[in-house]
């Protein structure tokens, strides 16, 4: 089957953004049923943001034009469900970076809107969840979970998902398998894993609602580099989430969500058989505090 034979349509960006919107909101309210606001904190963090805008106002002289511009785009945002999508766009690469500047192991990346929980188990060296036929490059994948003093990891699982050869995430874009792309790896006894997929496509984020008119207004791109999306779980080890990417991505050095680190490059090569691409990448599991 050939490439265009599995092409699926651009999702809209109310689409995308409204799934993510719906599958974000699911996810915090189991996480926070039982949750205490800290006031002071709030107070804290709202003032200081409401002041640095305000600041800029004055400094920058903001007209009426403006504002009203602002607060029209603000609505359409909520309007598209795509707070998710700026909000992982152009702030979570921060947030992650205060989250895990204390860890010895393997540096993380964003998670993204994308993320789905409760992929389907294969054994450590299977198969990702993908169509007959998948179009794209082969890649295999392979390393193994450890802790930061060298103990592998056996009780170890390693999530991936990633897009399509042509940029489409499954259960966000129409024509797509719920899991397609999607799998969870159970490590074996020394902690390794075996990953066959295929190699994703770079893409853009969605455009055609309210983060492509800011993209648009201010002349940036909506690209984000290949990338593979992974989460690495063990007993008694802080998770780690992380993207990897492809060397000589044109789009590496300005990506749109700002996630790309060195430390998260890639380094494939030809595979034996002729027949695609190997990758080797170990990851290591600060232990929890």
């Amino acid at each position: 089957m050939t490439q265009e034979g599995y092409l699926s349509e651009a999702p809209a960006a109310a689409t995308s953004g409204s799934l993510a919107s719906e599958r974000f909101a699911e996810r915090m309210s189991a996480a926070q049923a039982d949750g205490v606001v800290d006031t002071e904190r709030v107070d804290l963090l709202a003032g200081k943001a409401i002041k640095a805008l305000n600041d800029i106002i004055i400094e920058e002289r903001v007209s009426y034009d403006e504002y009203n511009a602002l607060k029209a785009w603000l609505i359409k945002v909520g309007e598209d469900g795509e707070w998710p999508l700026f909000l992982d766009v152009w702030l979570e690469h921060s947030v992650e970076e205060v989250a895990t500047d204390h860890r010895e192991g393997n540096k993380g990346s964003i998670e993204g809107p994308y993320y789905v929980e409760d992929s389907p188990e294969v054994p450590w060296n299977g198969t990702i969840v993908m169509r007959e036929d998948e179009p794209g490059t082969p890649l295999k994948f392979t390393g193994q979970v450890r802790s930061t003093d060298g103990t592998p990891l056996q009780d170890a699982r390693v999530e991936l998902w990633h897009a399509d050869s042509d940029g489409f995430y499954s259960q966000f874009a129409p024509g797509i398998p719920e899991w397609n792309l999607r799998s969870t790896w159970v490590v074996n006894a020394n902690g390794e894993f075996e990953i066959h997929t295929i190699r994703p496509a770079p893409y853009q984020i969605p455009t055609d609602g309210a983060c492509g008119q800011l993209i648009a207004a201010a002349g940036w791109h909506a690209w984000r580099p290949a990338h593979l999306h992974f989460k690495v779980h063990a007993p008694g080890h802080e998770l780690l989430t992380a993207q990897l990417y492809f060397p000589g991505d044109e789009h590496n050095d300005d990506d749109i969500a700002s996630a790309v680190k060195p430390e998260l490059m890639l380094d494939p090569q030809p595979a034996e058989n002729g027949k695609g691409e190997t990758v080797h990448y170990d990851f290591v599991l600060d232990p929890e505090a």
